[in-house]
């Protein structure tokens, strides 16, 4: 199935990198459209009954959920757990930053702590030891919940477990901004949460920031949404590109597989520095691919966004699918290695560790 939504307005860069962007090819030689008008924070809207519409892959059927559990590929292979150890954690303090610097610390999984325009912006947080559905986590987060700072903002990129955790969520202040997919506010207005504003793909809306507004776009993935067995594809999906008021810009994914989105990304929001991009949870790839990049993948989809850095995850924390534990680093990097870019535009962080945008 093909994706049927209209586009909208969406982003021209607000600033360009201090470093010339990278030889990357483009969608289209045009220039991009104008960044769309920012939504009112805490807008109530009403939106569509279902988001089947923009699945640009059919969801598994039975038969593929029978051919699943009948070859017991659900999780490593047993003789490579012993590989757990050795994942990378490496926690120390967030590094200190000026209102005008961007820099991420990896808590694990999708859950980062990004600084920009001098906001404190947590992704998917996620700091519970266990999920619904799955083992608990092989690396503790990489950041203690007590040693973040003030939380600004919260991204939530879909509904899934893994990246929508209720009692991560319950330690937030409920008057927290937190940004959301469409059809998603009324969960998060049925748990007090106060200032949630959700938004479609290529909507976007503003904080302000230390020296002018942080801008938050909600983009498209290849992916889908199910919390209960009765609301699959009732809420939106997608990504998140944060532009900073220097023009500083971070692309976080959320969770999604390899497809058209990200080149088209990239020529509505030329100058990425960062893109946070999935390289786990990808085996077996006949039933994973259109919904989870593996690690070429994503590689590949880090040129296609034109972006300054790649920056892995969703690995190395819970064991969602049937990879040895350290495969997905060592294919991540031998991929990036062959495009022949530079080895410090891959960042490759521990769980806990961090980095600053220069």
């Amino acid at each position: 199935m093909t994706d049927q939504a209209e586009p909208t307005e969406a982003g021209e860069g607000r600033g360009t990198s201090r470093l010339p962007l990278p030889d990357r090819a483009r969608s289209s030689l045009d220039a991009p459209p104008p960044l769309s008008a920012p939504r009112p924070l805490g807008e109530v809207r009403t939106w569509p009954r279902s988001y089947h519409h923009r699945l640009t892959s059919p969801l598994p059927g039975v038969r593929a959920l029978a051919r699943l559990a009948r070859e017991g590929r659900l999780r490593p292979p047993v003789d490579t757990l012993r590989q757990i150890p050795d994942l990378p954690f490496a926690p120390g303090p967030l590094p200190p930053t000026g209102p005008a610097q961007t820099a991420l610390t990896w808590a694990g999984h999708a859950s980062w702590v990004l600084r920009i325009g001098g906001l404190t912006v947590l992704t998917d947080p996620v700091w519970s030891r266990r999920i619904l559905g799955t083992p608990a986590r092989v690396t503790p987060p990489g950041v203690r919940w007590e040693d973040l700072p003030p939380v600004d903002a919260v991204v939530i990129s879909h509904n899934h477990y893994d990246h929508l955790d209720a009692p991560t969520l319950k330690r937030l202040f409920r008057a927290t901004p937190l940004f959301v997919p469409a059809g998603l506010a009324g969960w998060f207005r049925a748990r007090r949460f106060t200032r949630v504003t959700e938004l479609d793909w290529w909507e976007a809306a503003e904080l302000p920031g230390a020296g002018g507004p942080v801008r938050f776009d909600f983009v498209p993935a290849h992916h889908w949404s199910k919390r209960t067995l009765t609301d699959t594809c009732r809420s939106l999906w997608g990504g998140w590109v944060v532009t900073a008021p220097d023009g500083q810009r971070v692309y976080f994914a959320g969770d999604t597989g390899y497809g058209h989105w990200f080149r088209e990304i990239g020529h509505r929001y030329p100058g990425i520095d960062l893109a946070l991009l999935p390289i786990g949870a990808y085996d077996p790839r006949w039933m994973l691919r259109p919904v989870h990049t593996d690690p070429d993948e994503a590689v590949r989809a880090y040129q296609d966004l034109g972006a300054r850095a790649l920056v892995p995850m969703h690995w190395s924390t819970f064991l969602l699918s049937a990879e040895p534990p350290l495969e997905p680093l060592h294919r991540v990097r031998a991929a990036f290695e062959a495009t022949g870019r530079p080895r410090e535009e891959l960042w490759d962080l521990p769980v806990g560790g961090s980095r600053v945008l220069e």
